[in-house]
């Protein structure tokens, strides 16, 4: 069986379902085509028990306990064998919602409720299941697997942001030498927008439609007009725990997504951010990596240990976010009433996932590789006293000093200063001895302002909300 999977992922296709299959295997039972039908029998099951139990549609068929177990079975047991028959049923059909309800239909008579079974799909378009199934799958989606990873992210920056609160590092705005930070600050950066993308995630709200063939409930409302159907339609929704649209197409318009997508591609940006930045700093010395026994940096130079989880979080990042960017973009639209081009474009949501998940878990096991390079940090700081200049010229403008800014420029502009030219500098100036010996107290190192304090209190505030998650 082993060598059976193992000759699949080398056939797949897609790298999500070869070379990463075992990366993204979570999503294997949500996203995949099983997945989809699974959500589909689940609608179409709770809707057959809604209009039997709640709406008392046929009120001499209302079930018994043990009907409504059996009823509840066809989803909660649906196996592989039980979508492998829906499909069979579908190459005859050529319609895959057609093949779901068939199947059903095909249960209920096996268990001896055929009087009921008429009502599968009652007045229902193929969207009415599809748009619920799709609901289900992402709620499923964000609340078992991505919320979880990029969790995972968030708490690893946390770890290396608590051991780092106060260790200084140089700030490169522009790429030039800038005035110093900690490292834990820099973390807690990255941090506390990962966190706000992930709350921005979790709050987009799920909504869906059960309404009919164009949203007006014709049928419902021609056949059994003594019910309240938008009332009804609401309530079953809600049960499902999502939100009821009754403004729609005959489809729901997918506007919910695009806010969810967004929200990922917003994650998935700050990530790529991150990964690039810890790149540059590994070029320069700033993180060591550990090296792993046995593996290989390059073919040809033995030395190298190359920052490869990065990069392939970079990389997948790119083709999650350009697909969650179009299906952003074209879910939105559908000509008139309905086309179908949301339909396909819907089964690649999985594959969005999918490279997310790679590129998460991808930065996860680089984070924990890193070895900080305290004394190249420190060593960098102490070749650029330059950064002084900064508290020299506002500490001059405190005490009314004339032209402070452009007195310091003159000297420091585009040069770079040890200590000894800083304290000729700085006695240069003409300052009162106590404004001399606070400015000649100052080295690069030591001027981080509050950034270990800001670091704890913002490890502090990070941590908290992900407990409400």
């Amino acid at each position: 069986m082993a060598e059976a999977d193992s000759n699949l992922n080398l056939l797949a296709v897609s790298p999500v379902d070869g070379r990463y299959r075992r990366k993204v295997e979570a999503l294997s039972e949500t996203c995949s085509e099983f997945g989809l039908i699974r959500y589909r029998v689940g609608v179409e099951v709770a809707w057959l028990r809604f209009l039997v139990q709640d709406l008392r549609l046929v009120r001499q068929h209302a079930l018994n306990e043990a009907q409504l177990q059996v009823l509840s079975s066809i989803y909660d047991s649906f196996s592989l064998d039980d979508a492998q028959r829906v499909r069979a049923i579908e190459n005859e059909t050529n319609h895959d919602v057609k093949a779901v309800e068939y199947f059903i239909k095909e249960s209920l008579i096996q268990a001896g409720l055929s009087e009921i079974s008429e009502l599968v799909h009652f007045a229902c378009t193929s969207e009415d299941i599809n748009n619920v199934a799709y609901a289900l799958m992402l709620r499923d989606v964000r609340r078992d697997t991505l919320t979880a990873s990029m969790t995972q992210v968030i708490e690893k920056l946390m770890e290396l942001a608590v051991e780092h609160a106060d260790t200084p590092m140089l700030s490169r705005t522009h790429g030039q030498t800038a005035s110093p930070t900690t490292l834990g600050k820099e973390l807690v950066n990255v941090g506390a927008r990962l966190l706000s993308w992930t709350e921005v995630l979790s709050r987009v709200a799920i909504r869906a439609k059960m309404n009919g063939a164009v949203g007006n409930f014709n049928a419902h409302a021609t056949v059994v007009p003594e019910v309240d159907w938008p009332t009804a339609s609401k309530s079953f929704i809600e049960s499902l725990g999502f939100e009821s649209n009754p403004y729609t197409t005959q489809i729901e318009p997918h506007d919910w997504i695009t806010e969810y997508l967004n929200a990922l591609v917003g994650f998935n940006q700050v990530l790529l951010d991150f990964d690039r930045d810890v790149w540059a700093y590994i070029s320069i010395g700033y993180f060591k990596q550990k090296q792993i026994e046995g593996e290989v940096g390059s073919s040809t130079m033995p030395h190298k240990v190359n920052p490869i989880d990065f990069e392939n979080s970079e990389g997948n990042i790119g083709i999650a976010n350009a697909l969650a960017r179009h299906l952003a973009d074209k879910l939105q639209i559908s000509r008139w009433q309905r086309d179908l081009t949301d339909s396909t474009a819907l089964r690649n949501l999985g594959v969005v996932f999918g490279h997310s998940l790679i590129a998460m878990s991808s930065t996860v096991r680089g984070m924990g590789k890193l070895e900080v390079d305290r004394q190249k940090m420190a060593a960098d700081l102490d070749d650029a006293w330059e950064v002084l200049a900064e508290p020299v010229q506002t500490m001059m403008r405190l005490h009314g000093l004339p032209n402070p800014y452009e007195t310091v420029k003159a000297v420091t502009r585009g040069k770079q200063m040890n200590e000894q030219l800083y304290r000729q500098m700085v006695t240069a100036l003409g300052l009162d001895q106590d404004l001399r010996e606070q400015l000649l107290a100052l080295t690069p190192a030591r001027y981080i302002g509050l950034a270990a304090n800001l670091a704890t209190s913002g490890i502090e505030e990070i941590k908290a909300r992900l407990t409400s998650l």
